[in-house]
């Protein structure tokens, strides 16, 4: 007997599989390409919140994620015996003038009634290091919310934990109970082909990764550039995002482009050499928001998709979310998720 079938292994499907088999469910996950065959198995992995104002339903449910995100991923590495990478080692971005400098000092009183005792942004002085960002008025902008993992340990932590409660990833099962689509761009044009307008698409990213140590530091944003120093020492750069694509998965002067920008905006990078190069397709769906809920006009059938560029980081709260309304019919989604949101 199955409770849960869950179809596609990437960060959403992996997730919502793990949280519903810690609530003794019985759980099969099905994905023909394997675990992390998609956007899943990126570089990057920054898991860094929106800035602390304008308020909202989706800012809220990031931070409530976020929050969870050390126990989630200490769980599955535990479990599992295999580190998804993750440490929340905070964020540096520059500040790059008088205006600038105003704008980042009124966000540390929002982020301090936003975000309360759980993390700080603050504006500090640069200081005498190496590891941080180039910025033209002296200042940084540091969070401590952010976070970041390794995208492919991570999915690959998750499949060590699912494998220890005697769950596989299979290539192919029919369906057995309750069916969760978590299948990313795929996913999206077939729900897309049943509604008289696009529920979502594809976006392509690039990224790199360096050959440079600076394991435990923060994360960087400079230039348009995430910066991630990876607990394996190598340093993530990305990423581009292109609509318009000819290959999906081949990499061109564009990730060139950010690697030099990663470069320029932190010089100890100058001379890292690059040692690997990624490509792939980000589910995006309409609202931008992830699409969460009941699959129209299929009876036990739901949705997990358009994670886009925050999936990691919205995971853990998602897993939670989905596995309540599956398993207890307790449906916490907030508007603006759901998916009759992108009808």
């Amino acid at each position: 007997m199955i409770d849960i079938t869950i179809r596609g292994a990437g960060i959403f499907g992996l997730s919502v599989a793990w949280a519903c088999v810690q609530r003794g469910a019985r759980v099969q996950v099905v994905d023909p390409n394997g675990a992390g065959a998609g956007s899943s198995g990126g570089i990057v992995g920054a898991l860094a919140p929106h800035v602390p104002e304008n308020w909202n339903a989706k800012k809220a449910f990031q931070l409530d994620s976020l929050l969870m995100a050390e126990a989630f991923w200490h769980a599955v590495s535990e479990q599992g015996g295999t580190n998804a990478g993750y440490v929340r080692a905070g964020r540096l971005q520059p500040v790059a003038d008088e205006a600038a400098l105003a704008l980042a000092s009124r966000r540390t009183q929002t982020a301090a009634d936003l975000w309360q005792d759980n993390a700080q942004w603050q504006v500090i002085a640069a200081p005498e290091t190496t590891w941080q960002p180039h910025s033209p008025s002296g200042q940084l902008i540091h969070d401590t919310l952010s976070a970041h993992l390794h995208p492919r340990k991570a999915c690959a932590a998750l499949v060590a934990a699912l494998g220890a409660k005697g769950v596989i990833v299979q290539a192919d099962a029919p369906d057995r109970g309750r069916v969760l689509w978590a299948t990313g761009v795929a996913g999206l044009e077939t729900l897309t082909r049943s509604h008289t307008r696009s529920m979502g698409a594809g976006v392509k990213g690039q990224a790199a990764l360096l050959r440079y140590d600076a394991s435990g530091a923060p994360q960087l944003f400079a230039g348009g550039v995430h910066i991630i120093p990876h607990l394996d020492g190598t340093v993530a750069v990305g990423s581009t995002s292109e609509r318009e694509y000819s290959t999906p998965d081949t990499t061109d002067p564009q990730l060139d482009a950010v690697i030099e920008a990663a470069r320029a905006a932190v010089p100890v990078l100058q001379d890292a050499p690059v040692i690997a190069r990624w490509a792939g397709v980000r589910p995006r769906a309409r609202t931008r928001a992830p699409m969460l809920g009941h699959w129209p006009d299929r009876a036990d059938h739901y949705i997990a998709n358009g994670g886009f560029k925050i999936g990691f980081g919205m995971a853990p709260k998602i897993a939670q979310v989905m596995a309540d309304l599956m398993l207890d019919d307790h449906d916490a989604i907030p508007d603006g998720f759901r998916v009759e949101d992108n009808l």
